[in-house]
């Protein structure tokens, strides 16, 4: 297969690259080759929002969509027929934009660092809502910036900022020259690029990446970076081959369907979680705590479940309402529940040259009750202590059906058999929560380690079984429940 150069577009032009390993992050070549320092360096592993760039692609209508994204995360190939947005490419002395005026205006920056950072993030936020017409409540300014943290500022003015910046006159990017150039990339050859022994091939076709995946099952398969990157940047690990998903079409789709939802492997986590909580209201919180946007603008929803770590907060949702994973090695391709994909740590039913395809989500009807929880010591951008996604069908105020998936309870995540066992054909009822709380201990046996005790996990766990029912009550019925127990 012919190689060719990295090509994509930056400060207002095409610009084409080799010459540099396929594992070289977006930050080192703004930093070191680019001369574009505007950007920072901070964590090196997509949690402080100091290296926020924009990256835009062309969605499958065609439409111009923007997207911040971590830059020390991403390697240099995957920018390949995209667009890339730094602080330098925004304003200039005299001419700011809304958004640094309205962060001059509200003293929204202190020692600087992380300020190019909030900017990149408050543009695509003002993009996002210039484009749709609305204006952000200040909740939703505050959610859009937990990939951004501020040590010496503080968030207040940093708000009162985002707040500000809608009530100039409208200032939006100049979107042509993105799109033309954009289109004038779609017509390059898929990319495979080599630098030295280390190779990146960037299939654009769904049969094409089985192959290439059959061939090498050696290779590293990537999809948005998020954690593949760390390997690099925090292990120093060498990648010879990396076969990217990001330019399969047909991997990113998402269909929603009368029974169900199919969700292509390389999907975003924003947009797959945007369609999830569409299905399942009560996922939301779940959403919005997951990651943080500049994460779920590149991570893939297909990527968390291959990973398959035990606080992996999309593997208990998934589980809990039934979903299949879909696997594909050549032509071959295979179907089991998610639930058993998880064999042990760290390890999955996953032979050599097969990789996810897509995953398969029932459409719950209103007979089921979902509870979803994320316990961890920061609101956001943590990992979970404990994930709980808890789901009941419930007819006649009996149990027909339960399952309860946890995260960071075992090696794996995994649902609560026996807890199950004991609340269905059960009245639902406070004694059988209660009961399906306390077979929780023949179900897991949770580790002690620096996010919590086992002890803690335990309890925590057994409390969101009765939460569940809880939230499962009408307000008649807790209040004629409140008043009996007060009675007693």
């Amino acid at each position: 297969m012919n190689t060719r150069p990295i090509r994509f577009f930056h400060r207002g032009a095409i610009v084409e690259l080799d010459g540099l390993p396929p594992t070289t992050t977006v930050l080192h070549y703004l930093r070191e080759h680019a001369g574009c320092t505007g950007t920072k360096e901070g964590c090196a592993e997509g949690d402080c929002g100091a290296c926020t760039v924009i990256q835009g692609e062309l969605d499958a209508s065609g439409q111009l969509q923007l997207r911040n994204v971590n830059a020390c995360t991403q390697f240099l190939p995957t920018l390949d027929g995209r667009a890339l947005l730094t602080v330098e490419d925004l304003g200039e002395p005299g001419a700011l934009t809304p958004v640094q005026q309205a962060l001059v205006d509200c003293h929204g920056s202190q020692c600087g660092f992380c300020t190019p950072g909030f900017v990149m993030t408050m543009t695509a936020c003002y993009e996002a809502h210039q484009a749709a017409g609305t204006r952000p409540t200040r909740e939703q300014l505050a959610d859009d910036l937990a990939g951004n943290l501020c040590r010496c500022t503080g968030y207040r003015p940093i708000l009162d900022a985002g707040d500000r910046m809608f009530d100039a006159p409208a200032q939006p990017l100049d979107r042509a020259p993105l799109i033309a150039a954009l289109q004038h990339l779609a017509a390059d050859a898929p990319l495979h690029y080599q630098h030295g022994a280390l190779r990146f091939h960037a299939p654009q076709d769904l049969a094409e990446l089985a192959r290439l995946r059959e061939a090498h099952p050696e290779a590293t398969l990537l999809a948005g970076s998020t954690d593949i990157g760390l390997w690099v940047n925090k292990q120093f690990r060498d990648l010879p081959t990396l076969i990217y998903t990001g330019r399969v079409t047909a991997l990113r789709e998402i269909r929603a369907q009368d029974d169900g939802l199919w969700i292509g492997a390389a999907a975003t986590l924003e947009d797959a979680w945007a369609a999830l909580t569409t299905m399942a209201p009560s996922l939301a919180e779940l959403w919005r705590r997951f990651a943080s946007p500049p994460v779920r603008h590149a991570g893939t929803l297909g990527g968390n479940i291959a990973n398959g770590s035990p606080i992996g907060d999309g593997a208990p949702a998934l589980i809990a309402l039934g979903a299949d994973v879909m696997l594909r090695r050549g032509h071959q391709q295979r179907r089991l529940p998610l639930q058993d994909f998880y064999l042990d740590y760290m390890k999955k039913d996953l032979q050599p040259g097969e990789f996810i395809e897509a995953l398969w989500v029932p459409r719950p009807d209103t007979s089921w009750a979902i509870s979803a929880h994320k316990i961890s010591k920061r609101h956001d951008s943590d990992i979970s202590a404990v994930c709980a996604v808890l789901a009941v069908q419930l007819r006649n105020g009996t149990v027909q059906e339960a399952r309860f998936a946890f995260g960071g309870m075992a090696a794996i995540v995994k649902r609560a058999a026996q807890a199950e066992a004991v609340v269905v054909g059960q009245p639902w009822v406070q004694a059988t929560a209660d009961a399906a709380a306390a077979a929780l201990v023949n179900d897991f046996q949770p580790l002690t380690d620096m996010r919590a005790s086992d002890a803690y996990r335990l309890k925590v766990a057994q409390n969101l079984l009765r939460k569940l029912w809880l939230e499962t009550l009408d307000r008649r019925t807790i209040t004629v429940w409140r008043s009996a127990r007060l009675a007693a």
